[in-house]
């Protein structure tokens, strides 16, 4: 069983990432398909009650968010993997202006995001972690993270 965290801010290709790697093979649990931090608890829940794979396809910015789903994760026997989608704040805002209107966040709320945005660290339960760049006109590029310390911020 596996539980994989994105962790990046709006615009860093999270979603987009997830249709290509991991649609075939884990549930896609999402704040922005269910609409209320609620619903996507209830998802979240039933995914580590069956024993399902999935995807938590969020922000996940900061320590204590993670820590309320690792945890749970780890309790369950699933194997937490973390995928850090590093960007530049201009590449982030400029990637969510292109979103379809009604999906595109105000580039104020980006910035708070990025500002709060705290990368991850296998300190806190992660089994792995991955870092997600895209080069300027190209295709994720994903390297492994092995140091106890967190990937910087670009």
């Amino acid at each position: 069983m596996e539980a994989v965290l994105f962790v990046g801010i709006q615009g860093s290709g999270k979603t987009t990432f997830y249709k290509e790697r991991f649609f075939e093979t884990h549930v896609r649990v999402s704040r922005d398909m269910l609409g209320t931090r609620q619903r996507q608890n209830v998802l979240l829940s039933a995914c580590l009650a069956a024993g399902a794979r999935f995807v938590l396809d969020d922000t996940n910015g900061t320590r204590a968010r993670r820590a309320e789903v690792i945890p749970a994760a780890k309790a369950g026997g699933f194997r937490v993997v973390g995928y850090y989608f590093r960007t530049t704040l201009r590449d982030a805002i400029r990637r969510n202006k292109s979103r379809p209107a009604e999906r595109v966040v105000p580039a104020a709320g980006v910035g708070g995001t990025y500002k709060r945005l705290e990368p991850p660290a296998l300190s806190e339960g992660f089994d792995e972690i991955h870092v997600v760049e895209i080069p300027t006109g190209g295709d994720f590029v994903v390297s492994d993270w092995q140091s106890d310390e967190p990937p910087p911020k670009p």
